[in-house]
């Protein structure tokens, strides 16, 4: 078992004040928005063991079946294949997408072949991988997931009273279903900023007077008028208004497929990844948007959020089903005094302690073993084949890989 120390980034979207609270250090007064556990080339975390410290994604490239087990080296090759973060929003963050695993390698090849440097601010594909992803909120937390029903936006937009809406309105209405959303999408993106900045202002003036009421939508304005608190007249705040608002509570958790805009809008939650940085933004940033290669990308259809909350195995252990093998999420709610937990090792783990604290055992044929304690907002990595029994009082979290 391995004590983790990680890298916090400091995104400018972040809270100032959440992270350090879990991690029970001093706010700096800086945005703390994301904590990386894992062995992302961005930002490895650290470990120290007999050779001295070192980063994971080293220890890993040294042995990689020794720490990560044949069958995920077999599936994903020789390194990590999921990346676990604390995530701590306090402003929106921008409106995205992510591609497919074929979409990530025809558009990585491409990059690669037309000499696109890896650290061009107009480059969209930093690897060649997919990055489904899994977000569980610690505290309420607010987001937008998936395309409304055309027919549903229109009521919405038509309801804000504002001229430069109608075309939206009319098309949402009159055209199949994927065809609306894609021609509403890339004319609101496509628009000159300062051509659709009244109609902006305008939309986020009519939304915070609505969100004040009692409406069918007075949550949905409510949202749209934070974001456009945070960007002023950007027409990423139109995009915004055809995505439906999600609201999750603490044990709450959203899965977040290849094709599907989104956006995390605030609070504090932890969130499991395919190992990967591939983002094509939508609006809502200062950033680079390829409006031609999002279209691309973006699956035109319109999606009821499901809002996942975890299934209890008889061992106890809360899993969050997803789709993907890449990774699994699973909690851990241990009681004081409850019996220890022993857990599967046929995956290589990263375990993080949320609240109360948390003993790590290792499993010998002898009985006894090597111990580890993670107090709140500390992790651990455990290698594949080490067997480990978690016992305590506390929220333990899980990030292993499905195989």
């Amino acid at each position: 078992m391995d004590l983790l120390t990680n890298t916090v980034r400091p995104y400018a979207w972040g809270s100032t004040t959440a992270i350090p609270e879990l991690l029970g250090t001093e706010p700096t007064g800086e945005p703390q928005a994301e904590m990386w556990m894992g062995a992302h080339p961005g930002a490895p975390s650290r470990i120290d063991r007999a050779g001295g410290a070192t980063s994971l994604s080293e220890a890993i490239a040294a042995d990689p079946e020794g720490e990560l087990g044949p069958a995920v080296v077999e599936a994903f090759g020789p390194r990590l294949p999921f990346l676990f973060k604390v995530l701590a929003a306090a402003s929106p963050l921008s409106l995205q997408v992510h591609p497919d695993l074929v979409q990530a390698r025809e558009g990585f090849a491409d990059e690669e072949e037309r000499g696109v440097p890896a650290d061009a601010p107009h480059r969209n594909y930093k690897d060649a991988n997919h990055k489904p992803e899994l977000i569980c909120a610690l505290t309420p937390f607010t987001g937008l997931c998936g395309f409304r029903r055309p027919a549903e936006t229109a009521d919405l937009l038509e309801a804000l009273d504002v001229g430069g809406l109608k075309p939206y309105a009319d098309i949402l209405r009159a055209r199949p279903e994927d065809e609306a959303l894609g021609e509403v999408l890339t004319a609101v993106l496509s628009a000159d900023r300062e051509a659709m900045a009244e109609t902006v202002d305008g939309a986020a003036a009519a939304a915070r007077r609505l969100a004040a009421g009692e409406g069918p939508y007075a949550r949905e304005y409510a949202a749209y008028a934070g974001i456009a608190g945070h960007y002023p007249g950007d027409p990423g705040v139109l995009a915004a208004m055809l995505l439906n608002v999600v609201r999750l509570e603490p044990g709450d958790a959203l899965y977040l497929g290849a094709g599907v805009p989104h956006a995390y809008l605030g609070g504090l939650g932890v969130e499991l990844m395919a190992n990967s940085d591939n983002v094509l933004r939508c609006g809502l940033t200062p950033k680079h948007v390829d409006v031609p290669e999002l279209l691309r990308v973006v699956r035109f259809e319109p999606t009821e959020p499901e809002v996942l909350r975890p299934r209890t195995t008889s061992g106890g252990e809360d899993v969050y089903a997803a789709p993907v093998d890449e990774f699994r999420l699973s909690r851990y709610v241990l009681a004081p005094g409850s019996e220890p937990h022993d857990l599967d090792d046929r995956t290589p783990q990263i375990l993080l302690c949320t609240d109360g604290e948390i003993t790590l055992r290792e499993v010998t044929g002898g009985g006894g073993g090597g111990e580890l304690v993670l107090a709140r907002g500390r992790s651990a990595f455990v290698r594949a084949g080490e067997r480990v029994a978690v016992s305590g009082s506390g929220t333990l979290f899980r990030a292993t890989v499905a195989v």
